[in-house]
């Protein structure tokens, strides 16, 4: 359920938008563990567009299983000024007004509102035979021609700090692709007792990440996905469960930072 009002809150960890540092893996923020991924999602502008229509619309977590309430989503300006009319003879013939103007741009074809900086959700996720639910708030939005996205960081409550970034581009061959970026640590003493199950969680979880924007909204393949690059500060891999990647993933591993 999508709420009209916003309120202010404050990520768990300082160093906000750090995930677009060409540096993260070589030095991260200090105390965390980063962790990039990057998979060839499809081709050709059509699955582009399908690709960053559905990122930014939250449904890479929810075709991974994950949850997602939105519970706040930060004012914009809406409205639009239209100044007094006057004749040709300068008499005034229509009074000024404000009227609401719906910009197109902020919504998928499908009507639903794309995600914006500032908006707060809550991420529910099964694992072990619990939910755990993982409060996040959008960091930053990335909306360029071939390239967009968003990041989003850790709230009071989340089994983790840090933050994780989707972004899908399209190089000039055309080919489409999916980067997730994070870095994370537990975010209490009881998180860090657990560390191997939550590792174990992840690794799961990446895998649904990066098949995600493969899958329609019924579910179904639609395109095979190619994973070129994983890197977890030397440890994970998202295809198997031997060696898990560490990152802010929206689960109760932490994987949803």
């Amino acid at each position: 359920m999508r709420r009209a009002t916003h309120t202010e809150t404050r990520t768990t960890y300082g160093e906000v938008g750090a995930t677009q540092a060409p540096d993260l893996m070589q030095y991260p923020p200090k105390g965390f563990t980063p962790a990039e991924y990057r998979a060839r999602v499809g081709h050709g502008d059509a699955r582009f567009a399908a690709a960053w229509i559905a990122t930014m619309t939250w449904q890479i977590q929810e075709r991974s299983g994950i949850g997602v309430r939105v519970d706040s989503v930060p004012p914009a300006d809406e409205s639009e000024y239209t100044p007094v009319q006057f004749d040709e003879h300068g008499q005034p013939v229509d009074a000024a007004e404000w009227a609401a103007a719906r910009d197109e741009s902020r919504y998928a074809p499908d009507g639903t509102a794309f995600l914006t900086a500032g908006t707060t959700a809550t991420l529910s996720i099964a694992a072990y035979g619990r939910t755990v639910e993982a409060p996040v708030r959008v960091v930053y939005v990335i909306d360029e021609p071939k390239r967009k996205g968003f990041a989003y960081g850790t709230l009071e409550g989340h089994p983790e700090s840090g933050e994780e970034s989707w972004i899908v581009d399209q190089t000039d061959d055309g080919s489409v692709w999916l980067s997730i970026r994070s870095f994370s640590k537990p975010s209490s003493a009881k998180w860090r007792l657990v560390a191997p199950f939550l590792r174990r969680t992840q690794a799961q979880y990446t895998k649904r990440y990066l098949r995600a924007l493969s899958l329609n909204e019924k579910g179904e393949q639609t395109d095979e996905v190619v994973v070129v690059e994983d890197t977890e500060a030397g440890i994970g891999d998202p295809r198997g469960d031997e060696r898990p990647p560490t990152g802010p993933r929206g689960d109760a591993a932490g994987t949803g930072a």
